[in-house]
C-alpha cells in the first residue's frame, strides 16, 4: 500500500498564498516570476505547488468565498482565514478529496461539464482559460512535464498564459483525431463526429493527427482554420468571427444552408429540429442570440418563407416551407 508523505503546513499555507496572489486580476509578470522562483526552491514547495494546481484546475477557478478576499488588504482577517482555509484544503486533498464541494461545481470525479444552451468559462492555475460552449466536456491533466486539456464533447477557446511552474511546459489540446499544442496563442477546438475543427486568432497552433507521421504535421498560424481526421488534415481555410462569436452569446452566420442553420440551432435548444428537404437549401445570414433559442425561431420565421411547426411541448420542432 502507498503512502502520501505529508508536507509541511507552513508550506502549504506559502503555496495558498500564492494561488490566491496569481488569481487577482493584477497579477504581474514580476509576482508570477516570483512564483516560479518560490517553486524552484525545494522539492517541498513543488510538491505544495502541484496540489495547488490540482485544486485550482479541479475547480475551474477559486471559489467566491476565497477569491474575493485577494481583493482586500494583504492584512485583512477575511483574507487571512481564506489562506488558512485554502491551505487546510490542500493539506486534505489526498485524502479522497474530504468529500469537499464548491456551489455549482460537479465535485472532483466530475469532469468540468456545460449542459444544453449552458456556457462558461474557466481559469486554470496557470492563468490560462478555457471557455466552454454548449454540450461540452473537458478533462484537465497537468502535471511535470505537460498542460493537457482533453475534448471529450463540444467545442472550447482557449487562451493560454504563461506556464507557472518551475519548468516550462508544452500545453495541448487533445480529441479523439489527435493533439495540437499551443504556441503562445488563442484559439478554438471543435469536436466533431471523426473530426476536429480548429481555428487560430493569435499566434499559431501545431497539428498532430493520431495516425500521421510526424513529417506531416503542419503549423497554423493565426487567422487560420482547418478540420483533420486522425489520418489527414483539411484544406487551410481563413479563420472568421463566426468562429468565436459564441463566447459572445451569438450566433453569426452568413449564407448557411437551412439544414445546416437547424443542426448549430439543435446544439443550444433540447428537442430535435427535423428541416424540410423543400427548405433545407435556403441561405440563412444575421446575428441570432443563443441564450434565448426561441427569439431565433421567431427570427427566423418573420425573415424567411419558413414555418416552424412543434409537437410534443415543443421538443419535436419541423422547419417547412411557408405557403
Amino acid at each position: 500500500m502507498t503512502t502520501t508523505v505529508a508536507i509541511d503546513p507552513d508550506v502549504l499555507e506559502q503555496a495558498a498564498e500564492w494561488l490566491m496572489l496569481l488569481n487577482a486580476s493584477n497579477t504581474t509578470d514580476e509576482q508570477r516570476r516570483a512564483c516560479r522562483h518560490w517553486q524552484n526552491a525545494c522539492p517541498e514547495h513543488a510538491r505544495a505547488w502541484a496540489r495547488a494546481e490540482l485544486l485550482m484546475n479541479k475547480l475551474g477557478g477559486l471559489p467566491p468565498s476565497l477569491a474575493m478576499p485577494v481583493l482586500e488588504r494583504p492584512s485583512a482577517a477575511s483574507r487571512r482565514r481564506a489562506v488558512l482555509k485554502l491551505a487546510s484544503v490542500l493539506a486534505a486533498l489526498p485524502a479522497a478529496w474530504l468529500g469537499w464541494r464548491v456551489a455549482g461545481q460537479q465535485g472532483w470525479r466530475a469532469e468540468h461539464r456545460t449542459a444544453t444552451g449552458e456556457r462558461r468559462q474557466i481559469t486554470l492555475a496557470d492563468g490560462s482559460t478555457i471557455f466552454l460552449n454548449t454540450g461540452t466536456a473537458i478533462d484537465i491533466a497537468y502535471d511535470a512535464t505537460e498542460r493537457l486539456i482533453r475534448l471529450r464533447s463540444g467545442e472550447i477557446v482557449v487562451t493560454t498564459a504563461h506556464d507557472t511552474a518551475a519548468a516550462a511546459r508544452p500545453f495541448y489540446v487533445e480529441t479523439a483525431e489527435g493533439r495540437m499544442q499551443a504556441l503562445g496563442t488563442r484559439f478554438s477546438v471543435r469536436q466533431d463526429d471523426g473530426r476536429t475543427r480548429l481555428a487560430v486568432f493569435e499566434s499559431a497552433v501545431r497539428i498532430e493527427p493520431r495516425k500521421m507521421p510526424a513529417s506531416h504535421f503542419h503549423i497554423l498560424q493565426a487567422g487560420q482554420k482547418t478540420g483533420f481526421s486522425a489520418f489527414a488534415i483539411d484544406a487551410i481555410t481563413a479563420s472568421e468571427r463566426s468562429d468565436e462569436a459564441w463566447t459572445g452569446g451569438v450566433l453569426l452566420v452568413d449564407k448557411m444552408p437551412l439544414a445546416e442553420f437547424a443542426g448549430e440551432l439543435t446544439r443550444y435548444r433540447r428537442g430535435f429540429i427535423h428541416c424540410d428537404p423543400a427548405v433545407a437549401g435556403l441561405l440563412v445570414s444575421g446575428t441570432f442570440p443563443l441564450d434565448d433559442p426561441d427569439r431565433i425561431l421567431t427570427m427566423l420565421v418573420s425573415t424567411y418563407p419558413v414555418r416552424a411547426v412543434t409537437r410534443f411541448n415543443g421538443y419535436w420542432l419541423t422547419l417547412t416551407l411557408r405557403t
